[in-house]
């Protein structure tokens, strides 16, 4: 025999899905997205110092808008107020990203009894997005003060900041971290939004494009080092031939 109990008091629920959640997802994926595309894109101008000084001082003044200079030489407030730009994206993407982070000491235990258990890809990943993301919150906004308070960009002037100012220990912990961070939020990105259902194909494509930015961005650092070990102080800023 069944009986069936009546409840005459509505039962209320909290916490069961939140507008600002999709909202903060939505926000999260696009600021991602931006940074991932600039990642692409500075990793590969920086690295014009790799076919010679000329070549990374006519890419600077190209993107400091040297063309409207009547000397042809950019203007260095471009790079400091992109600077800014783009550390209002970082805190705007960390804000929205930190509500996923595990927050009390339970938490990560519980997460890493959660990795031990289960061979997920996706989560291991995920995993170590969030480590990255941890230390890209005390190193990005290092090197986005660097550039804000000395925009000066050069063959030589950032050689010095390189080599003689040791931003080379920055870099080396930056590097590894921006590149693995982002390749795997991008891959997040397309995967959680339906781009694409193939994920064996995506992550193949993304661990190729971490070994590709990592070797990029090495040499770039090393060619940085080289320059730099030449330069007498006080450093002169580089004049084409």
């Amino acid at each position: 025999m069944i009986s069936v109990t009546r409840v005459h008091t509505r039962v209320k629920t909290q916490g069961i899905g939140h507008p600002w959640s999709a909202k903060a997802d939505r926000l999260q994926s696009a600021t991602g997205i931006m940074l991932g595309c600039f990642l692409l894109l500075h990793m590969h101008f920086e690295s014009s110092i790799l076919l010679g000084k000329e070549a990374f001082y006519q890419v600077v003044q190209l993107l400091e808008g040297g063309m409207f200079s009547s000397t042809g030489h950019g203007f260095p407030m471009v790079t400091k107020v992109f600077s800014v730009f783009m550390l209002l994206v970082v805190i705007l993407h960390a804000a929205v990203a930190l509500r996923r982070f595990p927050a009390q000491l339970g938490q990560w235990r519980a997460l890493r009894s959660h990795l031990g258990c289960i061979n997920h890809r996706d989560t291991h990943a995920w995993f170590w997005q969030l480590i990255t993301g941890f230390i890209l919150f005390f190193l990005v906004p290092v090197h986005l003060f660097t550039m804000i308070l000395n925009p000066e960009i050069g063959p030589h002037l950032s050689a010095e900041r390189v080599y003689h100012d040791n931003a080379w220990l920055l870099y080396a912990l930056l590097l590894p971290a921006v590149v693995i961070h982002a390749m795997i939020g991008l891959y997040r990105v397309a995967v959680k939004w339906g781009i694409t259902a193939q994920r064996s194909g995506l992550r193949k494509l993304a661990k190729v494009l971490i070994i590709y930015l990592l070797c990029l961005g090495s040499a770039s650092l090393v060619a940085y080092m080289l320059i730099g070990s030449e330069l007498s102080i006080p450093v002169q800023p580089y004049v084409p031939q």
